[in-house]
């Protein structure tokens, strides 16, 4: 047998980011991640993930606590390890497009505040929308990832993904990621594909999967001995379900073979055994629904992220349709098709199940139509990789001219207006950036902070304080 050249696999922490993201809602507080920190930073990561996605709206909203804090924080007690974030491109951490001037403000300030590698992604993987942030962190010298959203279809052949990761690497990214939010990729299906990747493109590739099908594992392994150089796994006490592989699983898979991680398992396991109870706290509490922790094999077929089904149940049980599931499961498929077969991530994921559940409901398809529909029908989100139905589309739109630039081109600048409009509240820059993607729900998080900082009640300040505007 030939000898393998040795070729150890990095490893990005997913346990302060993503893994508490798909199981505990969002809701590990800062708090609970700064005792274990210090250990987290001897470990050898390539990077921990800490900041991004939900976080930000997660943080102020449920937890009231300063992302901005969080991070700085953070950053104070990982002193060896690289810190990183995910960025929904345009969309920056909210759900709409936002103008480039608040785009680039919020790269400038995630990395001074601490990140060091900024993962981004657009929902459509429509390029155009990547440009403003991928320019912004090349300024600011950061490590620019960008993620390809991987789905099925006719549209994403070996071809399209090679063509895209070359735009990818000309556009100035200094590596790519395959980003397989609802576990869609098995592991011959990701042989094939990091083959085909590393013939197009000089980038590291980094894989990223969720445990949602029950294949993840076995395509971590099969990716890395294609040529994979980074794999995201989550600490084993939350990992599994909707969340990512174990990270001690992997090391062990990989050790002593040429992939070997290095990574100490002594180590690794202190640091279990601390996450353990905060695991045990969520099952006892019913934050962690031990339903996210099983296998969902349905995700192959439909290609529905773990999250955007239970979405789906609960808009049906509102409606008093559950015995409608099955079909809604069906018409899911037809409706992305109409869409222009977008990948179902945020935000196009609920887009396109929201109007699904109303097809099946209302009895005739597009009869009931949410704005958001019509935003991506209007080219609001942005070009998808197929046509949209032109048939859905006069119906859904009529004679309005869809737009065919990159949308945010049609926005002016808006730090100013934001500066305004926050000015009363704001104790740092960061803070216009927290009220920019979340405006009522960062003006009550100032207004909980005033009251913690006089030592007041929240409730009493609010009548006290005449310019809050409810």
């Amino acid at each position: 047998m030939a000898q393998i050249e040795k070729k150890p696999v990095k490893i990005v922490e997913t346990v302060l980011r993503d893994a508490h993201q798909s199981l505990l809602a969002t809701r590990m507080s800062t708090e609970q991640m700064l005792p274990i920190i210090g250990k987290m930073d001897q470990v050898g990561y390539y990077a921990v993930e800490c900041w991004g996605g939900a976080t930000f709206d997660a943080s102020l909203r449920f937890l009231k606590e300063d992302p901005w804090e969080r991070l700085r924080k953070l950053r104070a007690g990982f002193k060896n390890t690289k810190l990183q974030m995910l960025f929904r491109g345009q969309n920056i951490l909210g759900y709409n497009h936002y103008a480039d001037d608040v785009v680039e403000y919020f790269v400038q300030k995630s990395v001074a505040n601490g990140i060091d590698i900024i993962r981004i992604f657009d929902c459509l993987n429509d390029i155009r929308n990547l440009q403003t942030a991928v320019r912004a962190a090349n300024k600011e010298k950061a490590h620019v990832q960008i993620a390809l959203s991987y789905t099925l279809g006719d549209a994403y052949t070996l071809d399209y993904w090679k063509d895209i990761a070359k735009k990818i690497e000309d556009m100035g990214a200094d590596s790519l990621c395959i980003k397989d939010m609802a576990g869609l990729l098995t592991p011959y299906a990701a042989e094939e594909l990091v083959t085909a990747l590393k013939e197009s493109t000089g980038l590291p590739i980094d894989l990223h999967t969720h445990y949602t099908s029950g294949v993840a594992s076995m395509t971590y392994l099969k990716a890395v001995e294609a040529g994979c150089d980074i794999i995201d796994t989550a600490m084993s006490p939350l990992a599994l379900g909707t969340s990512q592989p174990a990270t001690e699983v992997m090391v062990e898979t990989f050790r002593g073979t040429p992939y070997d991680t290095g990574l100490d398992q002594e180590k690794l396991a202190e640091i279990a055994d601390y996450f353990a109870p905060i695991r045990e706290q969520a099952l006892k509490s019913g934050l962690l629904n031990p339903k996210v922790l099983g296998v969902n094999i349905q995700t192959l077929r439909y290609q529905v992220p773990g999250g955007m089904l239970s979405n789906l149940v609960n808009q049906l049980k509102e409606a008093g349709k559950e015995d409608k599931y099955r079909e809604v499961l069906e018409e899911i498929p037809r409706v992305r098709k109409d869409f222009g077969e977008p990948p179902l991530v945020t935000p196009s994921s609920q887009i396109v199940g929201t109007q699904a559940v109303m097809n099946v409901i209302a009895g005739e398809r597009y009869k009931m139509v949410p704005k958001e529909s019509k935003k991506i029908m209007m080219g609001e989100f942005g070009q998808t990789v197929k046509p949209f139905n032109p048939e859905v589309q006069k119906k859904i739109i009529g004679d309005e001219k869809p737009i065919t630039c990159r949308p945010a081109d049609l926005i002016p600048p808006q730090l100013p207006q934001f500066e305004k409009e926050c000015a009363q509240w704001k104790q740092q820059d960061e803070d216009v950036l927290s009220y920019a993607l979340f405006p009522a729900v960062a003006k009550e998080f100032f207004q909980y902070r005033e009251a913690q900082q006089s030592k007041v009640d929240p409730a009493t300040a609010d009548k006290e304080n005449k310019a809050y505007p409810v």
